[in-house]
């Protein structure tokens, strides 16, 4: 496991290894001690989700607020994405600011979002599969859901038509959400 850190606090690329021969490939997708050690984070993951997008689907921006707040642990395991998360911790210098990573399929790479951002991606390619590890339960009644096209956050989405969910298409801006920041 290689750890890559970001210019945004405890967002961190996660690396870890991929050994493939002619029967096909290995990875250990996660190993609790060994990304406490890595990582200094003694976080409890709670819950694994798994999503199947089609190509052109756009998922988030999506965050629960405190005290169901929720870090992330994300990978691709079919397909590709342009993944997309937005500080909204607003004593951090990275504030209101977004930080984008390309995650494919076989690539040996995870994105671990801390508590106190949004998260969002686009699926690059049909049948994409998205998984993720959560450090609290999903509560709808926590969630919020930054517009992923308010142009205070600079978000450079891929060309191309971009399918949202009714929710995700009534997202908020960065300023209606202010008073939620964390």
């Amino acid at each position: 496991m290689r750890i890559e850190k970001t210019e945004f606090r405890d967002l961190l690329v996660v690396h870890l290894p991929v050994f493939g021969d002619e029967r096909g490939r290995f990875q250990e997708t996660f190993k609790e001690a060994q990304f406490r050690i890595e990582t200094g984070f003694n976080i409890t993951f709670v819950q694994d989700n798994e999503s199947l997008s089609s190509k052109g689907v756009l998922r988030g921006l999506h965050a629960q607020k405190s005290p169901k707040s929720q870090a992330k642990l994300l990978r691709v395991v079919r397909g590709s994405i342009l993944d997309v998360v937005v500080d909204l911790r607003r004593t951090e210098p990275t504030f209101g600011k977004s930080f984008q990573i390309e995650l494919k399929e076989r690539d040996g790479k995870s994105l671990f979002i801390p508590e106190g951002f949004v998260h969002g991606f686009y699926c690059h390619e049909d049948q994409t599969i998205v998984q993720y590890k959560c450090t609290n339960y999903y509560d709808k009644n926590s969630e919020i859901c930054l517009n992923a096209f308010d142009t205070s956050v600079n978000i450079h989405w891929p060309e191309g038509e971009k399918l949202l969910s009714e929710k995700d298409q009534e997202g908020q801006s960065l300023e209606e959400l202010s008073d939620l920041f964390f």
